[in-house]
């Protein structure tokens, strides 16, 4: 009797059903057999559709309905587990087993029974509060096709400092990615960028056609780039009258419309990060490490004067509060260097970020990333874009700093010198083939 328990409770585990069809309750065990062979062929069906299209999968399984599905299935699959457990240790007629395996045996099925049924019962959860997040975070509306074979994204750091007329980017940045490969460039914008100009069609665009500020000066203290934001959200958001119900603002429009009239290059969607809530997610995936090339100081206040401590060459673990200093300081720094440290953060978190590190941490991600996050991305587009972050990851990434290092001068840009820096990167010249 003490080998038939050890059997039936091992049973339950390897094939749930199978314990209540060997020894009684044998409609309990049909039902579980089956409901059991048909999540298994489920799992086969899904892997082997993952490993032919995996954007049409996570496709599926970043849709509201897709996750409230898989939470519905979980939670059906951790009730029936509990069911058979329960039932399995009532089949295994512990009284009659040996006196000392009566808790082992007792104690290693509740064991099981808590870490599948509880695990169900988390993926439920993650499968409900993934829905939620992607909810409030992601809009819904039509996905933009690649254009000459990129898509190309606005990135943001807004900071509204307690010295800010509201909201301002704090840096600006275009990733341009390879719809087919995964490659990404990062063009980095420098703020203090003057007369610049915007894409065909800007509403703000129009009352500056020489570029911004270039004639008669702008609406606001400072004519350069990051102040297209504030004149537009500010002064002017009567241009953009469909900005909001778009998921977007006036103030992110007018820049994404600064961005391309500098780069070229046609941009679908942004994402702006609040660098007040930054320090939050980098907390909530454990920190983030960062090969520092040269001293940064961390400092005391907002008024970056006092130094509170340094950061040293070489490989830094920072937590939130750390890496958002580590980004923004400016104490002995020039607003380019400040460029280069966010574009290193960007590509440590892009490699940090994985799957597996955002799954086990989760709740607190998800909880900074509503705070943290705004984008007009298509929740329809994020399984294929999740799939393309897959192909980017295992990639180098380019970086083109608009800086005076490059022959940028941002008093007096040459709009021809970044338009061929951008090119150059984007489509590089070809090396050629040596002759045999």
């Amino acid at each position: 009797m003490t080998k038939r328990a050890w059997w039936l409770v091992v049973l339950n585990f390897v094939l749930p059903g199978s314990a209540q069809v060997l020894a009684g309750s044998r409609r309990l065990g049909r039902f579980g057999l089956g409901a059991t062979l048909t999540l298994i062929a489920l799992a086969v069906v899904v892997g082997g559709a993952y490993l032919l299209w995996p954007g049409t999968v996570l496709t599926v399984f970043t849709s509201n309905i897709g996750l409230w599905v898989a939470a519905a299935a979980l939670i059906f699959y951790g009730i029936v587990w509990v069911v058979l457990t329960l039932d399995t240790l009532r089949l295994a007629r512990l009284l009659r087993a040996a006196p000392g395996a009566r808790p082992i045996i007792a104690g290693f099925a509740t064991i099981l029974m808590v870490i599948v049924g509880g695990g169900a019962g988390y993926g439920a959860y993650i499968a409900a509060t993934t829905s939620s997040f992607l909810s409030e975070v992601f809009v819904t509306g039509p996905s933009e096709p690649p254009v000459d074979g990129r898509y190309n994204v606005l990135l943001l750091g807004g900071d509204a400092g307690a010295d800010r007329d509201g909201l301002r980017p704090d840096s600006i940045s275009v990733v341009s990615i390879e719809a087919s490969t995964g490659a990404a460039t990062t063009i980095s914008l420098p703020r203090n960028l003057e007369d610049v100009p915007f894409s065909a069609g800007s509403a703000l665009g129009a009352l500056y056609p020489e570029g911004y500020g270039a004639i008669d000066g702008c609406d606001v203290s400072a004519c350069m780039l990051n102040s297209i934001f504030t004149e537009a959200e500010l002064k002017r958001p009567f241009l953009y009258p469909d900005a909001e119900a778009q998921g977007s603002s006036p103030g992110i429009q007018a820049t994404l419309e600064a961005a391309q009239g500098i780069t070229g290059l046609t941009i679908q969607y942004y994402v702006l990060i609040d660098m007040q809530g930054f320090s939050e997610l980098i907390d909530a995936l454990g920190g983030v490490d960062i090969d520092v090339q040269n001293r940064v100081p961390v400092h005391t206040d907002e008024t970056f004067s006092e130094v509170l401590f340094w950061f040293e060459p070489g490989m830094q673990h920072m937590n939130g509060y750390e890496a958002l200093w580590f980004a923004r300081s400016r104490h002995g720094t020039s607003d380019y260097d400040r460029m280069q440290r966010q574009t290193q953060m960007q590509e440590a978190l892009l490699a940090q970020a994985n799957p597996a590190n955002v799954l086990a941490k989760f709740q607190g991600v998800a909880a900074a990333g509503e705070q943290v996050v705004s984008t007009d991305v298509p929740q329809g587009m994020l399984g294929y874009f999740v799939d393309l972050a897959s192909k980017t990851r295992s990639l180098p990434i380019t970086s083109v700093p608009l800086i005076p290092e490059n022959g940028i001068d941002p008093e007096n840009p040459d709009w021809l010198a970044i338009s061929a820096l951008i090119d150059a990167a984007l489509v590089p010249t070809p090396t050629p083939t040596p002759a045999p």
